[in-house]
């Protein structure tokens, strides 16, 4: 019988420089990127808003919260992924959005095939790593909420 307790369902989300690695359980639900109702004087990370299951979104742009250039997906391989938050303020935000560069797809890793790298992390990643050859960036979902925290503030 193999062991197969040391293998996490994962998904890797396209963003514009690397993909972001993220466990399944992070994930709500993958969405098209028809719906984003913008804002004035927005900050550069802040892409609009997501009327999602009655609730609304801010969706932001993890290429620019990184420090990157703001991007909408080109042509409509670009999704929205919900994810769910996981720090002290869950209650009242239970859910971001984050604007995806392609369809993200799903793998089984195990912790052998993922290994930290000493590349240059921004705000917005918690950790470098490589999958199988590929740069990879585990984002810093904390600081992700803050931002959704700051926009839902002045909203």
């Amino acid at each position: 019988m193999n062991d197969t307790s040391h293998i996490l369902p994962c998904v890797m989300i396209p963003m514009s420089e690397r993909q972001l690695l993220l466990p399944n359980v992070s994930v709500a639900e993958i969405v098209d990127c028809n719906h984003i109702e913008t804002r004035d004087d927005a900050p550069a990370w802040l892409l609009g808003d997501l009327d999602w299951r009655g609730q609304r979104l801010p969706v932001i742009s993890y290429d620019a919260a990184n420090g990157g250039e703001a991007r909408m997906p080109a042509g409509n391989r670009g999704r929205i992924a919900v994810l769910n938050t996981i720090g002290k303020n869950h209650s009242s935000l239970p859910f971001l959005a984050v604007v995806t560069q392609g369809i993200p797809s799903q793998t089984r890793l195990a912790s052998d095939q993922v290994q930290t790298v000493d590349d240059e992390a921004g705000p917005a990643d918690l950790m470098m790593v490589t999958v199988e050859g590929e740069h990879v960036s585990i984002p810093n979902l904390e600081y992700l909420e803050q931002l959704a925290l700051e926009a839902a503030r002045t909203h």
